[in-house]
């Protein structure tokens, strides 16, 4: 799978560990030598700043999406390639999917997980077929995986949903992952309101 653009949730905090900051820049090095473009949410403060800081000087492509209630807020990146300014959180979501071939989440916090777990569940019901990946920085997210791995065990999420979600501790061994990925087939009990769905979006 080509991936051109990737959409990178993470926190508009640092977080309380050094190394979540200096992974963040480290994977936007890693995009931006790839010649990959950063999707995210247009601030220029904490993993989401360190993360697009690192693209640009790397020379590569950086467009944020911010919704206008958050772009003083979050303050808004003044130097990215591109900053869209939309009305809502849903559309802001929705936009970032449509300009990304794949999305990554790094350490965040209720925002984050919301929109790591909107992006899977469009990836569940076969409304994009795109990698959605974890990169679990000193094993911030051990407790979400064991989570997910006892929705499998109690019948809440079945296993091939749950191996959408791409999980690695390093840049290169998750962008592998994902460069690889091939989504699950949409279970039957969608039946034909799928393309009603995808008509909506």
């Amino acid at each position: 799978m080509q991936l051109k653009n990737i959409t990178v949730f993470c926190g508009s905090s640092n977080g309380n560990n050094p190394v979540f900051r200096e992974t963040a820049y480290k994977l936007g090095a890693e995009l931006a030598s790839k010649g990959i473009g950063l999707v995210y949410g247009g601030a220029k403060v904490g993993l989401m700043g360190a993360t697009a800081d690192a693209v640009l000087a790397g020379g590569g492509k950086v467009i944020g999406v911010i919704p206008a209630f958050l772009k003083s807020v979050e303050i808004a990146h003044e130097k990215i390639t591109e900053l869209i300014v939309v009305t809502s959180m849903h559309q802001r979501k929705a936009k970032m999917d449509e300009l990304s071939d794949g999305i990554i989440a790094l350490p965040g916090g209720f925002g984050t997980l919301e929109e790591l777990f909107e992006m899977l569940t469009w990836g569940q019901l076969g409304l994009h077929k795109k990698p959605v990946g974890i990169l679990n920085t000193e094993g911030y997210y051990d407790s979400l995986i064991a989570l997910t791995n006892q929705m499998v065990e109690t019948g809440f999420l079945k296993q091939q949903n749950q191996e959408m979600l791409l999980v690695d501790d390093s840049i290169t061994g998750l962008l592998n992952k994902m460069e690889s990925y091939v989504p699950p087939l949409v279970g039957k009990w969608l039946g034909k309101g799928l393309e009603e769905i995808q008509n909506k979006m």
